[in-house]
């Protein structure tokens, strides 16, 4: 066989692609139960942040899904997005339900993939699988940062207030939420891997030091939050405010490509401004380095000023009565604060030295300049040509030949690619 290798779907990766659904069923679950504890608790101010924090990020999907959908014409590519006319799929989106059609239409190409006959079929599946998991991926990226690192901050508030982080099983809950947005984090960087010629850096020990530093990074900035909104809640909103006005601003000068449409640029760029708000995100090519300094040199000051305004507030305002900490508490949580962020610094420095390829470096299988596969080229599993990596067009859709030597004789036969031009540009950005 000649410049086409099968490709081997495990039932891991099925494993993995139905969890994806479950998790994210077992989630609306939970932030249910959430919003009946704070009901039957009478703590209704909580409530309405909660419902607010739930049904922002779910109209924030629902968007960036709608216009996806749009730019590309209402066209679906499996039999369960099919099942739905054009009209009901944009009712579906309105009635919050149209990114269950993505998941379910993943979870249908993951079982096709998994008992799919023959090379061909295997390897169109796989790379349709591919394609259309990377915009779960993105979609997750903004619910961690639009629903659940918010709602964290709110629960760790919660906490200081009432006195539950003396709790051990509270404080494993609260670290545990944290993981769970770094485990997006890693996942959304386990998808950009995808894009690249050359994974000999980008093995499981790179993903491990990534989560790492991701957790090492978020959860000291959610927990500066809540000690600020622990000291002085009705702050805690203006500093949102005029930080996201600020990011914002940076982000459109940015000139960030990812949306097709104008009004889809402005939703991108207000929420990069929100992801900045917790943690960092590449929306451009050039010079991510110094960027990234800027941002975690700015991320750090500001740390430093919401633990020494909530020591102020503790140590001068006697009417908090509401609240169990004392001033050496809080001097003591600023303190770890800040020494957990500077060490999750350490660990991406680690990471951007030892593991972080970049684009134009000699690769380390070929020695010729790294570059950029299209999605479904290579597997995460190995380095497994399908003999279309000289098909990188991001918008065209029609298969490029796959030749066989069958008996001596050559056969050609057609495999779809399909490639995800919107993660292959965030790609580009991050390898950049």
């Amino acid at each position: 066989m000649e410049g086409a290798v099968p490709l081997k779907y495990s039932l891991l990766d099925f494993a993995f692609s139905f969890l994806g659904l479950v998790f994210f069923l077992v989630d609306i679950l939970l932030d249910i139960w959430a919003a009946v504890h704070f009901y039957l608790d009478g703590d209704f101010i909580y409530l309405g942040l909660l419902v607010t924090f739930l049904v922002g990020s779910s109209v924030l999907g629902q968007l960036f899904s709608w216009f996806w959908y749009r730019y590309e014409d209402w066209e679906t590519h499996t039999c369960t997005e099919g099942s739905v006319s054009k009209r009901f799929l944009q009712v579906l989106h309105i009635f919050q339900l149209g990114v269950y059609i993505r998941y379910a239409g993943v979870l249908e190409v993951a079982v096709r993939s998994f008992f799919s006959k023959g090379e061909t079929a295997r390897a169109e599946n796989v790379a349709w699988y591919l394609c259309l998991s990377h915009d779960l991926s993105i979609l997750r990226l903004f619910e961690a940062f639009s629903e659940s690192a918010p709602q964290l901050v709110l629960m760790l508030t919660v906490m200081l207030q009432t006195g539950d982080w003396q709790d051990p099983v509270t404080v494993l809950k609260a670290v545990g939420s944290a993981s769970a947005i770094a485990c997006s984090v890693t996942q959304y960087h386990r998808s950009l891997r995808s894009f690249l010629t050359d994974k000999a850096k980008q093995g499981p020990v790179s993903s491990l030091l990534y989560f790492i530093c991701n957790l090492l990074l978020i959860f000291p900035r959610l927990a500066a939050l809540a000690l600020f909104a622990y000291a002085l809640p009705c702050y805690i909103f203006a500093h949102f405010l005029c930080c996201w006005a600020a990011l914002f601003f940076l982000a459109s000068c940015c000139g960030t490509k990812f949306m097709d449409s104008s009004a889809g640029k402005w939703l991108y760029r207000a929420t990069v401004g929100l992801i900045w708000y917790f943690s960092w995100f590449n929306v451009s090519e050039g010079r991510i380095v110094y960027r990234g300094v800027l941002y975690h040199a700015w991320m750090l000051l500001d740390l430093l000023l919401l633990c020494v305004l909530a020591y102020w507030q503790t140590h001068n305002a006697p009417f908090i009565t509401w609240g169990v900490l004392s001033p050496d508490m809080v001097v003591v949580m600023g303190g770890v604060v800040v020494a957990v962020y500077v060490s999750g610094l350490l660990v991406k420095v680690l990471y951007y030295q030892c593991f972080h390829p970049k684009l134009g470096e000699p690769s380390t299988d070929t020695k010729k300049p790294l570059q950029l596969a299209a999605a479904g080229d290579f597997l995460d599993g190995g380095d497994e040509d399908l003999g279309l990596s000289d098909y990188t067009e991001m918008d065209v859709m029609e298969p490029p030949p796959v030749r066989r030597i069958t008996g001596g004789a050559e056969e050609v036969e057609k495999v779809k690619k399909p490639v995800n031009r919107r993660m292959k540009h965030l790609a580009q950005n991050f390898y950049s």
